[in-house]
């Protein structure tokens, strides 16, 4: 893999591939850049793609002491920019890198990138009076506290019952059945160096990107998983009707992952929004297509 050097001494692993414009690829929390794998034909044919392990992940030692935080993750993402002169770039982030994006959208504007897209992510994890966006629709801060409490005895396990108890039936199947694929993944998650990933969860369940929202002048995807494990549609359309001028697709029937169970179609709507050509359809502009 390549790397940059942070400045605070850690170093940054990413793989950059294709030629073209720019397009940055964040992936989700416990995750890495092997996520993005299934699209990389597709879009390296059009763009130079660079897709990172943001720090505390894909499995590489931290160097420094310093906390794997979303603010600092956002940094670095400004970093790579720099480093590599990504100026003008599309950015993708699903998850954790949705939030990654909203944090850098904060800190340092709008500027040096030209698009962004959204994948299945609410701009406030946890729940409260007043709002029900958040994980679940009543992830709130005592039961986030239980969580990080239960993510500090079984890692692994904890990562796993979090994905398959909230509102996808086939996610909570595939765990109870603990068939290959759900064995896997916990030896792989088992593999990790827990400490950082956690100071990580508990700086994006503090985190509250509405304000963030509002400020997105930059045309904008948004891709939603219509049976997502934590989110209602409510939020897609609450991210949608708080971006200006968002546009709005529902991937019916897939979970917080949409863009891997339908990956053709996600490479689709990207390349099109990229090009100019998904224009800003439907519903006065504010939705495309949903199903």
């Amino acid at each position: 893999m390549d790397h940059f050097t942070a400045d605070d001494g850690e170093r940054i692993h990413l793989r950059i591939s294709g030629e073209g414009a720019p397009l940055i690829l964040l992936h989700g929390w416990t995750a890495s850049h092997r996520d993005w794998q299934p699209f990389m034909e597709a879009f390296e044919a059009h763009h130079r793609v660079v897709r990172w392990d943001a720090r505390g992940h894909g499995g590489h030692a931290l160097r420094t002491e310093t906390p794997v935080t979303v603010e600092r993750m956002a940094q670095d993402l400004a970093q790579l920019i720099d480093h590599y002169a990504l100026d003008g770039a599309v950015v993708v982030g699903h998850s954790m890198g949705a939030l990654t994006l909203w944090q850098y959208l904060r800190d340092f504007g709008l500027a040096r990138l030209s698009r962004l897209v959204f994948i299945d992510q609410s701009p406030r994890l946890l729940t409260g009076p007043g709002w029900r966006c958040g994980i679940y629709g009543d992830f709130d801060a005592a039961r986030n506290l239980a969580f990080i409490h239960d993510l500090r005895q079984d890692f692994a396990e904890a990562v796993l019952r979090l994905v398959a108890h909230g509102h996808n039936a086939a996610a909570r199947l595939r765990y109870a059945e603990d068939g290959e694929a759900i064995q896997s993944a916990r030896r792989r998650l088992a593999s990790l160096a827990a400490g950082p990933l956690i100071d990580c969860w508990a700086s994006l369940t503090a985190a509250d990107y509405r304000d963030v929202l509002r400020s997105i002048t930059l045309p904008t995807l948004l891709v939603y998983g219509g049976a997502s494990n934590f989110y209602g549609c409510e939020v897609a359309h609450y991210v949608r009707d708080s971006i200006p001028n968002a546009l709005l697709h529902i991937y019916e029937a897939v979970d917080h992952a949409p863009h891997l169970w339908q990956r053709e179609r996600f490479v689709g709507d990207v390349l099109a929004f990229v090009g100019g050509a998904s224009a800003q359809q439907g519903d006065g502009g504010r939705e495309g297509e949903e199903g």
